[in-house]
């Protein structure tokens, strides 16, 4: 990831990125009764959201025209986090419920996809 950049599709796929973990969060809090929790991750995803329209109004006209691949490889990240949660509840636990399976699968897909994200920008940045 290039520093120094106010902007960048990057940070733009991760902040969607978190957003969907937020939503994908919701269901859990809602099934447990957790409003005070709920309230809270409510207001997180309204402040991250309004973030990332900021951030995705000063991407410059190359940074949009990247967001497209960045866009996809977050929604690759989060097919992968469903199949290996769905792996790991399948071989190591006990099925808890499909809201803790969403929200342990969108974690990791967001995870992945900043992960992914650093090893490329490692790997190009050590060829110049």
């Amino acid at each position: 990831m290039q520093t120094g950049v106010p902007a960048s599709a990057n940070k733009v796929s991760s902040a969607l990125g978190l957003c969907v973990v937020m939503l994908a969060a919701l269901p859990r809090y809602m099934a447990g009764g957790h409003e005070t929790r709920l309230t809270l991750i409510l207001l997180a995803l309204v402040v991250v959201l309004v973030a990332t329209v900021l951030q995705w109004r000063l991407l410059p006209h190359d940074g949009r025209q990247q967001l497209p691949g960045m866009l996809k490889r977050l929604a690759i990240m989060m097919m992968l986090g469903v199949l290996v949660m769905g792996a790991w509840h399948a071989l190591f636990t006990d099925w808890m419920s499909w809201q803790v399976f969403i929200s342990h699968a969108s974690t990791f897909g967001l995870v992945a996809h900043v992960i992914s994200l650093w090893w490329a920008a490692e790997h190009q940045g050590g060829r110049s």
